[in-house]
């Protein structure tokens, strides 16, 4: 979330409770997540289904970590229907992690933790590859710029085991929006970007050491293992990110 050292620094975020869905809000005009009260580990808003299009590149991750809780929405879902997977999730605002039971996020455990910290220092300094690094790290005044800059690029690459997939949640309005898919690429040397379609989101996926051309050769598949009830909520992100490969020209990532 926000490169801020002090707690007392951190916006304050509110709950909203429509009867049917709980959200999670910095400011009234957007919300950061939205929670289904019938069904707590679904995800309700359509740029997190796009982020899980990353289990067409690595269908049984065993090592996830994530960078912002919000609502915890994404980590519910993996935490729920990955079970092999172990979690782990960074967040810098503690107002945030104090609501973690009001969105029901599952506690602690060996292969779930919510760690109060800066994402950026999160990246570089882990010691434990992994599979997958979902970053949607935003607060009350947008992307933190730590989490934009190149040198964060650069080490979400050297976190990542070779074909360990990035997932970065990006706003497709945001001024700066070219220069950190410049970023990215310099980083890892392509790209496949997803537009949601559903807010101003555009879902970056990106694969240490590969490509996607082998990607755009071949059809993917849904992962085998992956319980029919996610997969269900996936059908139309699957799609969403299957159709972004079919019409990338090859040679280029967007």
């Amino acid at each position: 979330m926000a490169d801020r050292p002090a707690s007392s620094a951190h916006v304050v975020p509110f709950v909203h409770d429509s009867g049917g869905d709980k959200g999670l809000y910095f400011s009234i005009r957007e919300i950061q997540s939205r929670m289904q009260l019938g069904d707590p580990d679904a995800l309700d808003l359509g740029y997190t289904r796009t982020m899980m299009g990353f289990l067409l590149f690595q269908p049984e991750p065993r090592q996830i970590a994530m960078i912002g809780l919000g609502g915890g929405s994404l980590a519910k879902f993996c935490h729920r229907y990955l079970p092999q997977a172990q979690i782990q999730v960074a967040e810098i605002n503690p107002h945030v992690i104090a609501l973690r039971n009001e969105f029901c996020v599952p506690a602690n455990s060996e292969r779930f933790s919510v760690l109060r910290g800066d994402g950026a220092l999160f990246v570089r300094h882990s010691v434990k590859p992994r599979d997958v690094l979902l970053v949607d790290g935003f607060d009350d005044q947008g992307q933190p710029a730590r989490l934009c800059s190149q040198r964060f690029y650069d080490d979400c690459a050297e976190m990542l085991q070779p074909g360990g997939v990035l997932v970065v949640n990006l706003h497709h309005g945001h001024p700066r929006y070219e220069i950190y898919l410049d970023r990215i690429r310099r980083s890892f040397g392509d790209l496949l970007v997803v537009n949601d379609g559903e807010l101003s989101n555009s879902i970056v996926f990106a694969i240490r050491d590969r490509g996607f051309e082998a990607y755009r050769r071949s059809p993917l598949r849904r992962p085998a293992q992956l319980d029919s009830a996610a997969a269900t909520q996936l059908h139309s992100a699957f799609a969403l990110v299957r159709a972004a490969l079919n019409i990338a020209p090859r040679g280029l990532t967007r």
